[in-house]
């Protein structure tokens, strides 16, 4: 699916430097001796970190070496950029290394170090937080870059009603991969989830941890279960919330998304004609949707601006389908352009919503996905497939094809998928929303088949992604309690969630209590908490 920078959600800002993360000579800290499990492990040399809020909770950052190529262990180095925020409780009360993975392929977790202190009942103050961005990623060096114009509006017409149209698409997803292997070399053939799950080995052994605990959003959802398979002896615990159904990974992964998210973007069409009294945009779903698309068709042959066309319209209300919490600014937007012709209003959504220009994200998305697993490589496959997802999903189909195209020419190697076995893990506490898009309800699912000794957390009828820690205390007290004692939900027979939680009530524009701007954001560290990606 798609990796955007999307205001106050999604992607943890990647703007820090090389220079921003360096540890400040006055802060290193003094490696350990190694041994055994620990022998030849690097260690982090922590100083300052970039980030404001971070400095303001006492993190420390650093950069530790890992080799590019694991299998050359002793061979050329990058840096994976890591952060710390460390417990708040007496060492007799301590429980470990907590490590974070937002999701993506492709986010940057540096600052996610700061989850911990959202943690109800202080459950999160006994662990140490670590963040870090994976190899390619932000502060991470070298982080990949390939083209960052590439994503600039108005971009041609997503959907190929000509061959001319599809051979533009074709020949603009052959360019970027061929400039992401001018740009990436050798880094390309070691961007897989198996490569990450060796970074996750690596800080594992340099913070001197025999075991992990570790909190995965979305695609961090397949990082978990992957490490999971690999290194079950290292797994103390896990939370794996949004989870991707590995049997999919990833070209089928993204035709049963195109699905997830029409049927969201339907929902949240149905909330929009509740309120029509406040929105004016139709009194029932199928009036606001006629009303949408026919604002699109306007947007064809003249784009808002010279800038929002079809295209960035489409970018811009895919949140819609992903965070509810996204619902009464995109409301805003929504009416404001259709009823009002408000242009400076849709090119501030285009800026906040899809923040075009660095496409890092972007990057490592395809860098990660199109060498996890072989894809078709045959174009009339991807026609096909896509041709008959678009006559049920015809949202989101061909926008998410033409993500993923660059995938037809990637020039890293394809690696195989590790095939998951999540028998000898003893602890894992699934947690999934059952009208999630960007990960159906049914991956959540077959991660609990996977895991025997795991609980699955559902909240029923919540289309929002990856949703825990987000003010559901049925969520997040179940949670908190797992993380204090290891204490799972009780195991039912069948193939069902082990506890369910209601769903919050959807957001209600008439509430004066309720401001658009109210998102899911850390007003300390000015950097938003969670991905949206698998």
């Amino acid at each position: 699916m798609t990796n955007r920078t999307v205001k106050g959600l999604v992607l943890f800002t990647a703007a820090a430097t090389l220079a921003a993360v360096a540890p400040a000579s006055s802060a290193l800290a003094a490696p350990a001796s190694p041994g055994g499990d620990f022998a030849g492990a690097a260690s982090i040399p922590w100083g300052q970190c970039a980030s404001p809020g971070l400095q303001r909770r006492g993190a420390e950052c650093g950069l530790l070496d890992v080799p590019l190529d694991y299998s050359k262990p002793n061979g050329k180095k990058i840096q994976i950029a890591v952060s710390r925020i460390k417990h708040k409780v007496a060492d007799k009360d301590y429980q470990g290394v907590m490590l974070v993975n937002p999701g993506g392929p492709g986010g940057s977790g540096l600052t996610l170090s700061v989850l911990g202190e959202y943690v109800p009942n202080g459950a999160g103050d006994a662990y140490d937080w670590i963040g870090f961005d994976p190899r390619g990623v932000g502060s991470s060096v070298p982080a990949l870059h390939c083209d960052d114009s590439y994503s600039d509006g108005p971009k041609p017409e997503y959907i190929p009603v000509n061959s001319q149209l599809e051979k533009t698409w074709l020949n603009r997803s052959k360019g970027y991969a061929r400039a992401c292997g001018k740009a990436g070399g050798e880094l390309l053939n070691h961007l897989t989830t198996v490569d990450s799950v060796n970074d996750m080995e690596s800080i594992r052994k340099s913070l001197g941890a025999k075991q992990i605990n570790y909190y995965g959003f979305s695609y961090g959802t397949y990082l978990g279960q992957v490490y999971g398979t690999l290194h079950p002896d290292k797994v103390r615990r896990m939370v794996l919330d949004g989870n991707v159904d590995v049997r999919d990974v990833w070209y089928k992964a993204n035709l049963n998304q195109d699905l997830a998210f029409e049927r969201n973007e339907k929902i949240w069409f149905g909330w929009l004609a509740k309120y029509d009294s406040v929105y004016h945009l139709g009194t029932t779903a199928k009036q606001v949707e006629q009303r949408f698309y026919a604002e699109q068709n306007k947007l064809r042959t003249a784009p808002a601006g010279g800038v929002v066309g079809a295209d960035e319209w489409t970018d811009i209300f895919l949140y819609a389908g992903y965070y509810q919490s996204t619902w009464l600014e995109l409301a805003d937007e929504f009416a404001g352009w259709a009823n009002d012709r408000n242009t400076d209003l849709i090119l501030q959504a285009y800026e906040d919503w899809v923040a075009p220009g660095d496409d890092n994200g972007f990057a490592v998305y395809n860098a990660v996905q199109c060498t996890d697993v072989q894809w078709p490589q045959s174009w009339n496959q991807w026609k096909t497939d896509n041709w008959r997802t678009f006559l049920q999903a015809p949202y989101m189909t061909w926008s998410n094809v033409w993500f993923n195209a660059p995938c037809l020419y990637w020039p890293g190697k394809v690696q195989k998928p590790t095939k998951i076995d999540g028998s000898k893990v003893k602890s894992v506490l699934f947690v999934g929303t059952t009208l999630d898009a960007a990960t159906p309800f049914e991956g959540s699912l077959q991660a609990r088949r996977l895991f025997p000794n795991g609980s699955l957390l559902a909240e029923v009828g919540q289309t929002t992604h990856a949703n825990s820690l987000n003010g559901n205390a049925c969520i997040d007290d179940t949670i908190a309690d797992y993380l204090a004692t290891g204490k799972l939900p009780q195991r039912k027979a069948g193939d069902k969630p082990d506890k369910n939680c209601d769903a919050l009530p959807q957001p209600d524009p008439t509430a004066a209590a309720l401001s658009a701007k109210s998102l899911r954001v850390d007003s300390a560290v000015r950097e938003p908490l969670y991905p949206v990606r698998h």
